[in-house]
């Protein structure tokens, strides 16, 4: 038998063929860990740093067992990161969301990163939330860090419904409130709302010390706007419609994207909130990438 090499699982438009969001996030991961040289920290994959004696109220999970037999004494397996850092993943499922010029969607490709880091949390025994959100909060669930926890993610992931309209603020400002312990907020959304209020609402979030990173989801085409053919434009949102002559707008229209990317870009620095663009047809490992920089300056 061929041995298959699951690197190919960073792929979206691969990850879109598999059959559950369960098999997703697993084989995400294990193929971007098996992508490392090296892991950022111990403890991520099945890597330790050292061995402690085993003491009252220690865990039995975490028991050498081939250790014990060696030198039939308790020791515990000691992670490097044991934080206990709770993350809040805030999805955007606004109609916005499913528009797709390929095979995978923004909310799509939005769904896998989203499984694939709770995954990777909850490996690290960290606490993970799940916010759902269009034109206001649909779901949330509270920061859990046993791996049954993942299995309640993976189903709000596994059945996402679309809303009508985005309002970003609100939401942040709503969870900037609700959310007492500090820890990680992850906003994952195409950001197609008011950047000024976007930001002030990730600004709320620094104001109670908490810790962001912003990964902003989109489609190659709402960048190049490449049509070589008069086309009809519909709104996903609002429902109005135009049609004109792409050539004509186009270096127009780039320009506004790159401001719109660039403005998020700088307010996010001056505010030291991690800005990560990225399209639906690159591969995960970016992603998580981002995450785990973050996750290691934090640890």
């Amino acid at each position: 038998m061929p041995t298959v090499d699951k690197r190919k699982y960073l792929q979206p438009d691969i990850v879109a063929k598999l059959n559950n969001m369960s098999l997703r996030a697993r084989l995400v991961v294990e193929g971007y860990i098996i992508g490392m040289h090296k892991s950022p920290y111990h403890g991520f994959s099945v890597e330790f740093a050292e061995h402690r004696t085993y003491g009252p109220g220690d865990e039995i999970r975490y028991l050498d067992w081939k250790l014990y037999g060696k030198t039939d004494r308790f020791y515990i397996k000691q992670f490097e990161e044991e934080t206990n850092l709770r993350s809040y993943i805030i999805l955007d499922t606004s109609k916005s969301m499913t528009y797709a010029s390929g095979k995978v969607s923004k909310l799509d490709y939005s769904s896998y990163l989203s499984a694939a880091l709770a995954y990777l949390m909850l490996r690290q025994q960290d606490g993970v939330s799940l916010t759902l959100f269009d034109e206001k909060v649909k779901g949330y669930v509270p920061p859990r860090s046993t791996l049954g926890h993942l299995d309640t993610l993976l189903v709000e992931l596994e059945h996402l419904e679309t809303g009508p309209d985005t309002k970003i603020a609100p939401t942040l400002h709503q969870l900037a409130e609700k959310i007492k312990k500090r820890g990680l907020i992850i906003l994952i959304s195409d950001l197609l709302d008011n950047p000024e209020e976007v930001i002030t609402g990730l600004k709320h979030f620094r104001h109670k010390k908490n810790e962001v990173i912003v990964f902003h989801i989109l489609d190659r085409q709402e960048t190049e706007f490449d049509f070589s053919t008069r086309t009809r434009f519909h709104d996903l949102e609002s429902g109005e419609e135009i049609t004109t002559e792409p050539w004509h707008i186009q270096k127009a229209y780039q320009e506004v994207v790159r401001q719109f990317q660039h403005y998020y870009k700088t307010k996010c620095r001056k505010r030291n909130i991690d800005y990560v663009p990225l399209f639906t047809d690159q591969t995960l490992d970016l992603a998580l990438t981002g995450y785990l920089r973050k996750r290691k300056v934090i640890g």
